[in-house]
């Protein structure tokens, strides 16, 4: 971060600056009333004249741990001690301890001010809440002036900012995934690696974009990198993969980090060849890194050797450049594949992005929240990771399998004649909808998970489960413009499902739903482009 605060300009700084100011308590206007703000209700009414002295700075709602312990000192006659203590059982949620100090406050609160057990129980129970997560009032403070900061950078200085925070987390698989949602989110372009454009760790190109940075890259080593860099800053651009073998140190930048470079698609500025030419060697012939790397150690002996004449002239021979046979490129899960190898996840997409559109209308929800359908029947899609075949003790196959999504991964099993009848698609980078339940699993109560029925490949669903497409269209957004788009659309598509239209009016709360007798279309990805690229319409797949 301490190299993007260089770009803050002067003006900037003194914004931040005056945001030092912002967390200080002014005077505010006392809110009576506790509001519950989870369920959107008044949950107890505060004692005025005891409470309005200690939380009129944060209108009327406990926010620091200073607070909880006042109002015990207050209410309850609780000493300084006593109500530290208090604070530390709350932060620790020791149900003894707790249970015990609720029967000293109340006592206290009633003899002291004669408040009622029911509203002492209330306002002990709100206590206890937020002193579970509250703060002390200096770390609070300090808090909200980082948070004020992050949130200024973030907001003049998104990629600089972003590609400080992919940096700090590149070692952290979970996080980075999070942050490279949060770009896309933002509209902000991660790039992969490229020999001519990234630094060390994430940086930020002159068009806003944030380019991979190559020590992020597993196998490089940061020795090689910076002899990387250091060369390209020295003497320019490398124009080509032959320019980048002779000039590079071969003793630092060895045959791995070529590999890892390659595998990350740190080559592909080079258009001259593919992936698969710099990684496999094909008929018997050897690879083009394992020629580059004998042309660049030839060229660099030939060029230590070389002496200068007297009459200035360099007597150097130029070596030819190696043959390099043609071969078929990866395809493209192939590429995302080997980039999760050196990287630990995908950079230039997802497997999975052909089938955004059938997870989003087909699924129930993401790998990653199956607890959330407790008991019931859902249904998941992803790409397989990992399969095992195991035999029960009493000799029946069995199978232990991963799939994930766009979230997360969820290991799963299926046994007996289920799984026989279903075995053939759980092959791993086979793309698969399963229907199952989520049942707590045998002997292990409170533990969730999903138990499969029945599978599906994933590219056939939409042809299985598509009964429609409603479009949706507010009726003050409907023009001869957009009547003539939609009928284009979706007389270019025809097919089996209904085509519904609904003409609703938001300001008088009406909406009609009309069938189409006449058309009738088939959900194809081209379509679904096409109707997407309409701001005034929804529209949605029926299954």
């Amino acid at each position: 971060m301490r190299k993007y605060l260089q770009v803050l300009k002067p003006t900037d700084i003194e914004d931040l600056i005056a945001m030092n100011a912002l967390y200080r308590p002014g005077p505010m206007e006392f809110i009576p009333n506790f509001i519950d703000r989870k369920h959107g209700k008044e949950a107890v009414e505060f004692p005025h004249e005891l409470l309005e002295p200690i939380l009129k700075n944060t209108y009327g709602i406990m926010v620091y741990q200073e607070q909880i312990m006042q109002t015990a000192q207050i209410m309850a006659g609780y000493s300084l001690g006593q109500a530290d203590l208090l604070r530390r059982a709350m932060g620790k949620k020791k149900i003894e301890e707790m249970n015990k100090q609720r029967a000293i406050f109340i006592e206290g609160a009633k003899s002291l001010h004669n408040i009622s057990k029911e509203k002492a129980n209330e306002i002990f129970d709100i206590m206890e809440r937020f002193a579970a997560y509250g703060f002390n009032r200096s770390h609070s403070a300090a808090y909200s002036v980082v948070a004020y900061q992050t949130a200024y950078i973030k907001s003049h200085y998104p990629s600089e900012y972003m590609a400080s925070v992919l940096t700090h987390n590149q070692n952290n698989i979970d996080k980075i995934t999070f942050f490279m949602d949060e770009c896309k989110r933002q509209q902000i372009k991660v790039l992969g690696p490229h020999v001519n454009e990234s630094d060390l760790h994430f940086d930020v190109n002159q068009e806003g974009q944030i380019r991979f940075g190559l020590g992020a890259i597993k196998g490089t080593g940061e020795a090689a990198v910076d002899a990387i860099i250091s060369e390209r800053d020295e003497s320019g651009f490398f124009k080509d993969i032959f320019d980048f073998a002779q000039r590079v140190s071969l003793r630092t930048v060895n045959k791995k980090t070529f590999e890892s470079l390659a595998m990350a698609g740190a080559f592909d500025s080079f258009d001259s060849y593919h992936r698969r030419q710099y990684l496999v060697a094909e008929n018997g012939d050897t690879s083009l890194i394992e020629k580059l790397i004998r042309f660049g150690n030839r060229y660099q002996e030939e060029q230590n050797a070389s002496q200068v004449s007297l009459f200035g002239g360099d007597s150097g021979v130029d070596i030819p450049l190696p043959k390099i046979p043609e071969s078929e490129p990866y395809s493209e899960l192939e590429k995302l594949k080997i980039e999760k190898e050196v990287v630990g996840f995908y950079i230039s997409g997802h497997p999975l992005d052909q089938f955004r559109l059938d997870i989003k209308h087909f699924c129930t929800c993401a790998v990653n929240n199956i607890e959330n359908h407790k008991g019931e029947k859902i249904a998941v899609a992803g790409i397989v990771t990992k399969f095992i075949e195991r035999i029960s003790k009493k000799g029946r196959p069995f199978g232990l399998f991963s799939i994930e999504d766009f979230e997360d991964s969820l290991d799963l099993a299926m046994f007996g004649e289920e799984y026989l009848k279903y075995r053939h698609l759980l092959s791993l980078g086979s793309f698969i909808y399963i229907d199952g339940q989520v049942l707590e699993r045998y002997n292990q109560p409170g533990v969730w998970e999903l138990r499969p029925f029945n599978i599906q490949l994933l590219s056939e669903i939409r042809d299985k489960l598509s009964k429609g497409i409603q479009i949706q269209v507010d009726l003050h957004q409907l023009t001869d413009e957009l009547i003539d788009k939609l009928e284009s659309i979706t007389t270019s598509y025809p097919g089996p499902c209904q085509l519904k239209l609904s003409l609703g009016d938001q300001q008088e709360n009406i909406e009609v739903e009309t069938l189409s007798r006449k058309f009738k279309v088939k959900p194809e990805n081209e379509m679904i482009k096409e109707l997407e690229e309409l701001t005034d319409i929804s529209f949605k797949i029926l299954n």
